[in-house]
């Protein structure tokens, strides 16, 4: 069944919303606070499901995998935000498409997974067509984002970021399979909302005064809300298939976050893009009939 597609879909949808409402908020703001107030106000959903969810029986794999993974996921959070702030988005962004490549290895390393060739392909497809969407300087030469990485920080730490999802996505397929995919993503969740609040909270005191009495957090409320809808599709999409098929379909995220760009900031350049959202979907096409 291609219920985990429809599922995948809704997370990147989800996330895409929350990109660009959060972009729209950090133009303006600390990005440590914009961080941290997405995560917190992702909490109040959460905690509502988990009314609903039983707690599964736990094991010290599922232990280990999320205490593995949890510092990991701080170093994203922070990497992330960082590289939002440094880089313009059309040269940090296209490295994220880069995350189910990495995991075609990591995700066999660390649960055993493997992809089928058609798969590898169609993943392979929707990191060239995540590349080419947001390489919106190609006047300039195919390259531009890769030749930009040696001048742009935050292009590098895109890379660092895409890399470090495709440990955390095998970590967390792992923690599921050890409890359930929405126990896992709540607790998950929460707990490193927990831990990052410290950093959040340290790195943005110069402007945590004025951002709480213009009352700036409220700009977090929706990208919030939408972060918690993508976690909970996210887990229990990951339950469903193979974690790189899961993660490539996620990532046509980055094709809804040019929609968005188009639709809600007025940004041009659509029409170039136009050859990578087609690469990219061929590629969905690929791998959502994978084995």
């Amino acid at each position: 069944s291609h219920a985990w597609v429809f599922i995948s879909l809704l997370s990147a949808f989800s996330l895409a919303g929350s990109d660009a409402l959060t972009k729209k908020a950090v133009n303006d703001s600390n990005e440590y606070l914009i961080a941290f107030f997405r995560l917190l106000f992702s909490l109040p959903l959460l905690f509502f499901l988990w009314f609903f969810v039983p707690v599964p029986e736990l094991d010290r794999q599922f232990y280990l995998a999320f205490m593995v993974a949890l510092p990991i996921e701080m170093a994203t959070v922070v990497l992330y935000v960082k590289a939002l702030k440094l880089s313009p988005l059309s040269l940090s962004l296209p490295f994220l498409s880069l995350t189910p490549v990495f995991l075609i290895a990591n995700a066999y390393m660390i649960v055993g997974e493997k992809v089928s060739l058609q798969g590898a392909l169609g993943i392979v497809l929707i990191a060239a067509g995540g590349y080419l969407l947001n390489a919106g300087e190609m006047k300039k030469g195919l390259l531009r984002p890769f030749s930009a990485i040696a001048r742009q920080k935050g292009a590098m730490m895109m890379i660092a970021v895409a890399f470090l999802y495709s440990i955390t996505s095998s970590l967390g397929k792992m923690a599921i399979e050890h409890s359930s995919p929405v126990f896992f993503g709540i607790t998950y969740f929460t707990v490193l909302t927990i831990c990052f609040a410290p950093i959040g909270l340290w790195k943005g005191r110069g402007d945590l005064k004025a951002f709480v009495a213009a009352r700036g957090y409220l700009s977090m409320v929706v990208p919030g809300f939408l972060y918690a809808v993508m976690v909970v599709t996210h887990m229990i999409a990951m339950n469903m298939t193979k974690v790189a098929y899961m993660i490539s379909v996620k990532r046509t995220s980055l094709l809804m976050g040019v929609l968005f760009g188009y639709f809600l900031f007025k940004e041009t350049n659509i029409r170039e893009r136009m050859l990578g959202a087609f690469i990219m979907f061929a590629g969905f096409v690929v791998v959502v009939n994978a084995r």
